[in-house]
């Protein structure tokens, strides 16, 4: 009898080895599930660009504020940079004419972050289709013509957003080096961020109020990217002519 409760001691032991390997397997594919939900393009569909092959893309989100766009605009005079991306949400655009006529007279690109700064992950379709229709009003009644490129105004996004981009012909523009400038982490944390960039990033920077350091932290950065021989373009001079990276979004 003790045999008995022996054996089946050992089989219990073995199913329960079973029922945890299975557990952990499939906690290990739905992790991967969801990492897989946050990269960028469809199966054989749009897609997002998120990096190139050379050189190197600044990019600065505006989406409101008063204060720091134009004193960033002079730090990249003072430091002759010729070649940036600045997305714009269109409402801020409205109230700030004057700066985004700078930023065209300053040889900047100019893309469009969308018109009230909306999650586009969280909201249906046909808001995102008027949140975008809105801005284009916006910057058409500015003069500002042929803007290609759109990036999703909080960061996130999936594949309708894509596919509603593709819809009205602009290029959905991500980034694959974030400064997290907009956190005030502190100067030197915002440009160690950035020394981790190579050729072909994207780098995301704001100009916005809540990036209260990225002006002074904006020297510093043009210095690393020089010491690392890297050239300044515009993002449509990035992915002009050139490969692209993109991953799969679900």
């Amino acid at each position: 009898m003790n045999f008995f409760y022996i054996i089946q001691a050992k089989k219990l032991k073995q199913i329960l080895l079973i029922a945890t390997l299975a557990f952990i397997t499939a906690w290990v594919f739905y992790l991967q599930d969801t990492i897989n939900a946050t990269v960028f393009s469809t199966t054989n569909g749009p897609k997002a660009v998120y990096k190139g092959e050379k050189d190197l893309a600044l990019t600065f989100n505006i989406g409101w504020g008063d204060e720091k766009a134009e004193p960033i605009l002079d730090q990249l005079k003072k430091e002759n940079v010729k070649a940036a991306t600045f997305f714009l949400s269109g409402s801020w655009a409205e109230r700030h004419p004057h700066i985004v006529e700078r930023i065209v007279k300053d040889g900047y690109e100019i893309g469009m972050l969308g018109y009230n700064y909306k999650d586009y992950s969280v909201i249906e379709d046909k808001e995102i289709v008027r949140d975008i229709s809105k801005a284009q009003e916006a910057f058409k009644k500015l003069n500002i013509k042929n803007i290609e490129l759109l990036r999703a105004p909080t960061g996130h996004f999936d594949k309708r957003l894509l596919e509603i981009g593709a819809r009205f012909g602009y290029t959905i523009v991500h980034w694959s080096v974030d400064s997290k400038d907009w956190t005030n982490p502190g100067v030197e944390t915002i440009v160690a961020n950035i020394e981790k960039a190579k050729k072909g990033d994207i780098v995301l920077l704001h100009a916005s109020d809540s990036a209260k350091q990225t002006v002074v932290a904006l020297p510093s950065i043009l210095q690393a990217v020089n010491a690392k021989n890297l050239k300044l373009v515009t993002v449509s001079e990035m992915i002009a002519n050139a490969s692209v990276k993109s991953e799969e979004i679900k």
